[in-house]
């Protein structure tokens, strides 16, 4: 019997805990899917030839798909039922991890790639917005900061299942594990969770969707062909300004049709645009920084697949540790969002910078140990604390557009981490080579290692890897802390003011208020 989305008999559903475990697992596939990729990067180079924009393609082609058919993907599951979609997202998820598993080439597999984009999006939207649905009061921090600890758990853990596939099996089997994981999640998804639909949904809008994906494809599509074929050629101002157009297009278009994507009245929430600036900051510097962490791991410090897996397991413990624990959920009251998301951020600025700085070849990995704990800490207090004033700045009958926000603004924000953070490692190693190379091997590491007769000019090439990826994230540092900045002050004054309103409709003085 299908459920209103405010239906009071949904949020009380004695399943509640075992449904948020069902829809963990379903986000969880999606996530780790991510991060196992970049530990694949050099067996990719090898096995399919692949350059770095080759590689950067394979991470964004999925994030971009995902990230332009979010919101589309949450005004279906709010019109036509969550539980739907969540099914409809892991068949094609698992379809699409199957095409990748037996890709060939890299074009094979940046398409099966985008495949999965399609399922992901559907998958991305409906686990938040069933437990918005499903969860209330007290519980609802607990229940985001326990799914906050999963999806933190897909960014940070890959690596370490990465590792251990990598070490036994071939490249493709970091998609193929992800084909049992879909088929029990679908059946458990079937049995356990009930369905919730706004009956008052709106059909979707198409056009936006389609002007949302091709302005962040175009965009970052430049990004990425920037470093290699020169910043004023054709073929990146091209796809720029097309991209550029075709958001501000999409802005247009949602301003005017009867029925948005997106509502444009969202952003006239001082709340919703103080957690929509910090998420795509803080989603910058994470998916960009654990782009790069893994070539660092591999590439500069020299270790296996598996045991820069296992030097990653830090980052992902701690996220999990503090979830359980419930520390996120503690401090949120204590602090406010403001509070929380900013010391979060600083938190993982700070661990950031100290994996560029004292984490590099002269330091080992002591110094990294210290940037992945203080990363973690760091995580675990800001991720749930964003999804919340989020979600908490939209209408609960809007849940599945909720979901697909923050949805957005995280893949969107992720993939144009990894995009500029790549342009910037990228830029920084060809400038550092040797120029007897020539500048026809500064394509990846391994290209320019293969060139490099002697051995004083491959260990020159790694130093000029290595002081890529360190200003690179140091960059990465830099856009973290400015979002945790940023978004603490939005908070903040969006507290105030909605204190202030409140005090005046109650007919008092307005009193300070804590974000």
């Amino acid at each position: 019997m299908t459920q209103s989305a405010a239906a009071p008999a949904v949020a009380r559903n004695p399943r509640r805990w075992v449904i948020l475990g069902v829809i963990c697992l379903a986000q969880l596939v999606v996530l780790l899917d991510n991060t196992i990729l970049n530990l694949a990067i050099p067996s990719l180079t090898e096995d399919l030839g692949a350059s770095t924009a080759d590689i950067q393609w394979m991470i964004n082609a999925y994030a971009l798909v995902q990230s332009g058919l979010l919101l589309t993907a949450g005004s279906l599951s709010d019109r036509y039922g969550r539980k739907r979609a969540l099914i409809t997202g892991l068949v094609l998820f698992g379809l699409g991890s199957l095409a990748a598993a037996f890709s060939q080439s890299s074009g094979q597999l940046i398409a099966a790639r985008a495949g999965m984009g399609i399922g992901g999006a559907l998958l991305m939207t409906t686990t938040l917005a069933v437990i918005m649905q499903v969860f209330e009061g007290d519980e609802l921090p607990k229940a985001i900061g326990l799914w906050g600890a999963v999806s933190s758990l897909g960014f940070a853990g890959g690596p370490l299942l990465g590792g251990v596939l990598l070490a036994h099996y071939w490249w493709g089997s970091i998609f193929l594990i992800n084909v049992p994981v879909a088929v029990i999640g679908g059946l458990a998804v079937a049995r356990l969770v009930p369905e919730t639909k706004n009956p008052l949904g709106k059909r979707p809008d198409l056009v936006g969707a389609v002007l949302s994906t091709i302005g962040m494809v175009g965009v970052v599509y430049a990004i990425i062909s920037g470093p290699e074929h020169g910043w004023t050629s054709v073929g990146v101002l091209v796809p720029a300004v097309v991209g550029l157009l075709a958001l501000a297009g999409f802005v247009r278009w949602e301003l005017h049709v009867p029925f948005p994507m997106l509502d444009m009245g969202f952003f006239r929430n001082r709340r919703f645009n103080g957690a929509v600036a910090g998420g795509i900051l803080v989603a910058f510097g994470m998916a960009g920084s654990l782009f790069l962490l893994t070539q660092h791991l591999q590439l500069v410090l020299g270790y296996s697949p598996l045991a820069a897996g296992l030097r990653m397991a830090p980052l992902a413990l701690t996220i999990v540790a503090l979830n359980l624990l419930g520390v996120g959920a503690k401090v949120l009251p204590k602090l406010g969002s403001a509070g929380t998301i900013a010391a979060g951020m600083t938190l993982l600025a700070g661990g950031l910078g100290a994996v560029a700085t004292v984490g590099g070849r002269g330091h080992g990995y002591g110094g990294m140990l210290i940037g992945l704990l203080l990363m973690g800490c760091g995580i675990a207090l800001a991720m749930p604390a964003m999804a919340n004033a989020i979600m908490g700045a939209i209408p609960p009958e809007k849940a599945g557009v909720g979901a697909g926000v923050q949805g957005t603004i995280t893949e969107f924000g992720g993939g144009l981490g990894v995009a500029v953070l790549g342009a910037v490692l990228n830029s920084r190693f060809a400038a550092l080579l040797p120029a007897a190379l020539g500048a026809g091997t500064a394509g990846s590491l391994h290209e320019a290692l293969a060139a490099a007769p002697t051995a004083e000019l491959q260990a020159r090439v790694r130093d000029a890897f290595a002081d890529g990826v360190s200003a690179s994230q140091l960059i990465g540092a830099a856009a973290v802390l400015a979002g945790g900045l940023v978004a603490g002050l939005l908070l903040h004054r969006a507290a105030l003011a909605e204190a202030a309103a409140q005090d005046a409709d109650n007919g008092r003085e307005p009193a300070a208020a804590s974000a």
